[in-house]
């Protein structure tokens, strides 16, 4: 009788949460939002290995001709000194988001002499782990402490995972969408009663809506991983002697048959200790008082490195996390910081700005990794996570969401590979087809307000170009490598 009831009570939730979507739909349809949508905010951090004309790891220092890793706007380096990160600036259009990155990259080819720019997220041929560098950024304290930062994370996860390049999509929605949805609190308010709304201000009520968001994608983003991923195999000097069960191919590659994106499985950014740290991102405070506590505790294998040794220093300290950014995790609530500030201490006095999407690989058949078809997709996927209904996550979910995301990076184009699914267990493109339903929905609604009727750069079509990579797993960057 109690599984009877349960299973009486989820039916009636899900049909309460397809009600309130459809209402919040129609919302988004509606005349007075068609301006708001036109002004969708969209930043790309894209990183790329410096190679040489071998194919090889660029042992050479940051190429002066792209100016200060420290202080250059649009260019700077990540972990290694070989491995750049072009910045966008904010825009309001995909294209003219990609323009910028393409311009970047152009500016970029013609001042690195006798090197290119690697064309995905698993690297080339590296060499031991002692001869990979560590990004240099100057002299001064701030730089230094960024070296540091980054021989603490060579120690504590090794160098070679360090060499893994991606795609982050930073995103947000205008003030002025936000104003209209606040007006209209009662349809965005929580299903959920655990979640809090009393007293809101407009700054708890965005906090409280980009969490909402956030919760939801990390329900679906296996589905980003599945359509986007392009990393199913690794050289084998990635691995190095490290445990594995890939499979070798004749050149002696490393590979899993079924695979999407060894990036974001255990070869990638995954940390064994981080599994400790249960993120629910059902309320703000937790969240920041999670990762303050992280940074506050000693973890016993990390304090065997040491913090200075023969005069150099090698970690910022032995707690868990160094800093906040060492927290891995597909999506991240941001803010942007002031002169010092920390990005922990800027999300508690002034809430969430906007979110940044984590888990993009490089397109290696795209001349940016990336393009608008792409692009545009993962605008309507967001702001489908934004419009759905966001019960609160507990850990037993979060174990669920786990586990999906390790069976769509290892077997993902496996053809009966099935999904957690609340209690019970959904055949991957049947709960993917059920995604892009809802997608679709939100594409459609986006076309309106830019006053596009289905053209090859509309957002109906980016997400009919995903409905095939569904119906026929053999398109996805994935299998193509």
């Amino acid at each position: 009788m109690p599984n009877d009831i349960a299973a009486s009570q989820r039916a009636i939730d899900k049909k309460k949460q397809a009600t309130v979507f459809e209402q919040r739909l129609g919302f988004l349809a509606s005349s007075g939002l068609a301006t708001s949508l036109t002004r969708l905010q969209r930043g790309i951090e894209k990183e790329g290995l410096r190679v040489t004309e071998e194919g090889l790891l660029a042992q050479t220092p940051h190429p002066a001709g792209l100016g200060s890793a420290l202080t250059n706007g649009w260019v700077t380096t990540d972990f290694s000194e070989a491995l750049l990160e072009f910045i966008t600036p904010v825009r309001e259009s995909n294209q003219g988001t990609l323009d910028y990155l393409a311009e970047a990259h152009a500016v970029a080819a013609q001042r690195i002499d006798n090197e290119a720019i690697w064309a995905a997220s698993m690297p080339c041929i590296l060499p031991p782990d002692d001869q990979i560098p560590l990004a240099q950024y100057g002299s001064s304290n701030i730089a230094k402490m960024k070296t540091v930062y980054r021989r603490g994370l060579g120690h504590r996860y090794g160098r070679a995972m360090q060499t893994v390049a991606g795609i982050h999509y930073n995103f947000s929605m205008p003030n002025s969408y936000w104003q209209l949805e606040r007006a209209n609190r009662e349809l965005f308010a929580p299903i959920d009663p655990t979640i809090e709304q009393q007293d809101e201000s407009q700054t708890a009520y965005i906090d409280r809506r980009y969490l909402d968001l956030i919760r939801n994608f990390r329900r679906d983003y296996w589905l980003l991983i599945y359509l986007f991923g392009a990393a199913p195999c690794v050289d084998k000097s990635f691995v190095n002697g490290r445990a594995h069960n890939l499979q070798s191919l004749s050149n002696g590659d490393l590979y899993r048959p079924h695979a999407t994106s060894l990036r974001m499985g255990d070869l990638g950014y995954q940390s064994i200790a981080q599994k400790s740290l249960f993120i629910c991102y059902n309320e703000l405070d937790s969240y920041i008082s999670t990762l303050s506590a992280a940074m506050h505790t000693p973890y016993p294998e990390y304090e065997q490195y040491g913090l200075e040794v023969n005069g150099e220093y090698q970690q910022l300290s032995c707690s868990l996390l160094q800093i906040e950014n060492e927290f891995y995790s597909p999506i991240r609530p941001k803010r942007s910081t002031e002169a010092g500030e920390k990005p922990l201490h800027a999300l508690d006095s002034r809430g969430i700005q906007y979110i940044e999407v984590r888990c993009m690989d490089i397109n290696p058949f795209l001349p940016l990794g990336i393009d608008e078809v792409t692009s545009k997709f993962i605008d309507a996927f967001l702001i489908s996570c934004l419009i759905k209904p966001s019960v609160a996550c507990d850990e037993a979910e979060s174990q669920a969401i786990a586990e999906n995301q390790s069976r769509v990076v290892n077997h993902g184009r496996a053809p009966e590979l099935h999904l957690v699914n609340g209690p019970t267990e959904t055949a991957l493109r049947a709960l993917a087809l059920e995604k892009l339903t809802v997608i679709e929905a939100v594409a459609k609604i986006l076309d309106s307000a830019h006053g596009d009727d289905g053209s090859n750069s509309s957002y109906f079509h980016s997400v009919k170009a995903q409905l095939k990579k569904i119906e026929d797993p053999s398109l996805t960057p994935s299998a193509q490598l």
